[in-house]
């Protein structure tokens, strides 16, 4: 635009001149003047060449811009041709995938498919584009919008080749040609997914059902062993309050040493079968941390000393008295490791140490026994399901290889750890690290260590099992302690003086009595050690000039006892047992407070007689009742004539109507007829939790399981709740 511009003012100013020299000619013709009209030719001939290079350089610039123009317009074709390719490639890809992927527009039209939607439908591309059409569906799946808009959905479809599931993705996408929106959904065979997601569902019903069937096959079996062998247990405890010669004592034995160990591989498979289906709760309550351990060592010192063995335990006193955790796991645990730890040691014996752990709230339960020991080889096998270290035809131990499985999933459960330190030959140490809170505002009486500061205390034992440890006792409660032998005794007694001296009957009844002859009254406290065997020596050893003494494995609570009482303190271990908790049970001990009108719901002959005569040994005046029918009939006949039992012990299993059902009825009679509440006490075989709960909504009290015993039942009946009316 500017060229020309210029253009048309030099045409004006060459046209200015020349009409300029036309008039000035035309006014002075005569007059000629060479030098005007050269300088006018020459303003003429610059003037011209000034516009022929206005003209040269516009075609140059026009040649540069055609140049330009030139070079975009390939650029473009480029670009068009990478745009064709780019497109013809997805166009490829699109058609080449497996997924169907079809595009309709607002009105449902097929705007666009891919081969594989074509394949599907059975139809080509042009019969398919513009039609407002699906393919056949036999069935809708789950359906899901993501929060982009983007739905989901399965759907099972009908093709010539059968019934396919297709999962699709339906997006809501912008079409630049037609300026509008469209839905392209994109679907996705997972017919393989599908089916073997119902496989999978089939085969977790099918497990689920198996072990149901497989939980109620074992309580079948449990009910059905437990049943024969509460009579075999129970009557063999009867026989052995007869009279009985020696020979027959010892069969007796014998059947009722049989009978606990099968029932042992009954309780372990139970207890397998439950973890194993995960129906393994753990309980949070407060226990004491040295009444638990010293109940279980209490526990297994029948076994440990049949054998000749010692079994003792230490609990740090600086531990908390109370924690919170599942006592009846934790029991079973120690149960389980000292068992074994007894049963593969046949010389010196097991101790049960208790101390606080590395971590927060830990605290680590070793188990130590003097044993056979187990190669390292086979310590990380031991922990496995019917694994055993002695194994093989050969095998000297039996057992069904569960007990540590169980306590290893016990203590994972409990989110804690189970080691095991071994050698051959040189005994076991299995480690128990569990985490343990201590238990904030119990009421109970705390078991206060007692200052022995300054106080000699000579202990005299054969082996170093139960000495060692009270040793350590005695030693975190500040006393100066020496152990030593029998032989060494005599020595050390006349080199100082000491405030007490223990000395274990085990190093021999003639020595021990020696021992104490030699001991002046300046030795203020003189205890023995016995075991509970034993205990018809204690005349005799006081005659001797024994002041006190300890049964083994010793109580903490009883050491305190013994060495801060009198001079003359054989009542003192008895009386601390009690106070603390001791699990020893006399004749009169057993009996209830008061004598009991109880009514037995039992069908089995066998186990009503068993249970008929544990009652009557008890002081109790048991009656029996043989069906669910019967039991209804005579806890109505009695509270009609003004004499309603204290208590009904009721078999869950009875022919006709169960133990259950008549729980229910005497439930909804007593509500009926604003009748007292009568304690009842399921008595069943059955050992599963389920079991428990159904007692408890039934209306039941309390639950025993078979096989029975005097001790579990005095206890039951002991804490048995009082008659108490039924709330209106």
């Amino acid at each position: 635009m500017w060229v020309l511009r210029w253009t048309f003012i030099a045409i004006g100013a060459v046209a200015s001149t020349v009409f300029v020299f036309a008039q000035i000619h035309r006014a002075n013709a005569a007059i000629y003047d060479p030098a005007m009209f050269a300088i006018g030719i020459g303003g003429l001939f610059s003037l011209g060449c000034g516009v022929m290079l206005m003209l040269l350089s516009r075609n140059s610039r026009l040649r540069m811009e055609l140049l330009r123009a030139k070079t975009r317009c390939e650029q473009l074709a480029d670009h068009a041709w990478g745009l064709k390719d780019a497109e013809a490639r997805a166009t490829s890809l699109l058609e080449a995938q497996g997924d169907l992927i079809v595009r309709r527009d607002s009105e449902g039209r097929i705007t666009y498919v891919n081969d594989a939607y074509c394949a599907m439908a059975g139809q080509t591309r042009e019969a398919l584009l513009g039609v407002a059409t699906a393919l056949p569906a036999l069935q809708q799946g789950r359906i899901s919008v993501l929060p982009d808009g983007t739905r989901l959905h399965d759907e099972q479809i009908v093709t010539a080749g059968g019934a396919r599931w297709l999962a699709w993705r339906d997006v809501v996408v912008w079409t630049e040609k037609d300026k509008c929106t469209e839905v392209q959904s994109v679907g996705r065979d997972v017919t393989d997914r599908i089916e073997a997601e119902r496989a999978l569902a089939e085969a977790r019903d099918a497990a689920e059902a198996a072990s149901g069937a497989k939980s109620r096959f074992l309580a079948m079996v449990s009910h059905e062993i437990r049943t024969p062998l509460n009579g075999i247990l129970g009557m063999a405890d009867l026989l052995l309050d007869t009279q009985l010669s020696p020979e027959q004592a010892t069969y007796i034995k014998a059947t009722k040493t049989s009978g606990d160990a099968l029932l042992s591989l009954i309780e372990e498979i139970l207890d397998f079968s439950k973890i194993e289906a995960g129906k393994i709760e753990l309980a949070t309550q407060p226990f004491s941390l040295t009444a638990l351990v010293e109940d279980v060592v209490e526990l297994l010192a029948p076994r440990a000393q049949a054998k000749g063995l010692e079994i003792a335990s230490d609990v740090d006193d600086r531990l908390p008295e109370r924690v919170l955790g599942d006592a009846t796991r934790l029991r079973q645990v120690l149960l389980n490791l000292a068992g074994n730890a007894i049963k593969f040691t046949e010389i010196g014996g097991v101790g049960v140490i208790v101390e606080a752990g590395a971590g927060p709230s830990e605290i680590v339960f070793e188990v130590r026994d003097t044993g056979i020991g187990i190669a390292p080889e086979q310590q990380a096998r031991i922990f496995r399901e019917f694994e055993q270290a002695d194994g093989g035809l050969a095998r000297k131990f039996g057992g069904t290889g569960l007990g540590l499985a169980i306590s290893r999933r016990i203590v994972e459960r409990m989110t804690g750890r189970i080691e095991v330190a071994s050698t051959p030959g040189a005994g076991s140490t299995f480690r128990v690290v569990i985490p343990l809170t201590k238990a904030e505002g119990s009421d109970d009486a705390i078991f206060v260590p007692p200052d022995l500061a300054g106080l000699t205390v000579l202990i005299v034992a054969p082996t170093a099992i139960e000495a060692s440890l009270i040793e350590r006792r005695l030693t975190r409660w500040g006393a100066s302690v020496t152990l030593t032998t029998s032989a060494l005794a005599a020595d050390l007694l006349a080199e100082r003086t000491w405030d007490a001296i223990l000395v274990d009957h085990s190093i021999g009844a003639n020595t021990a009595v020696v021992l104490v002859d030699s001991v002046d009254d300046s030795v203020a406290r003189r205890i023995v050690l016995i075991t509970p065997s034993e205990r018809h020596r204690l005349a005799a050893l006081k005659e001797t000039g024994f002041t006190g003494y300890l049964v083994k494995p010793v109580r903490a609570a009883s050491l305190k006892a013994q060495l801060a009482a009198a001079a003359d303190a054989f009542d003192a271990t008895s009386a601390a047992v009690k106070t603390n908790g001791g699990s020893t049970l006399t004749d009169s001990a057993l009996g209830a407070r008061r004598s009991l009108a109880v009514l037995i719901a039992e069908d089995n002959e066998i186990n009503a007689l068993l249970t008929l005569s544990l009652l009557t040994r008890l002081g109790h005046h048991p009656t029996v009742a043989t069906s669910g029918a019967a039991v209804l009939e005579s806890w109505q006949v009695a509270s009609a004539n003004g004499t309603p039992y204290d208590l009904v012990l009721m078999d869950m299993h009875m022919p006709g109507l169960d133990g259950i059902e008549a729980a229910r009825r005497i439930r909804a009679l007593e509500a009926e007829q604003n009748e007292s509440r009568t304690p009842i006490v399921a008595l069943t075989a059955n050992a599963f939790a389920e079991d428990r709960d159904a007692c408890l909504a039934a209306g039941m009290d309390g639950f025993l399981v078979k096989p029975l015993n005097r001790e579990r039942l005095a206890a039951a009946l002991a804490d048995l709740p009082r008659r108490t009316p039924v709330a209106a």
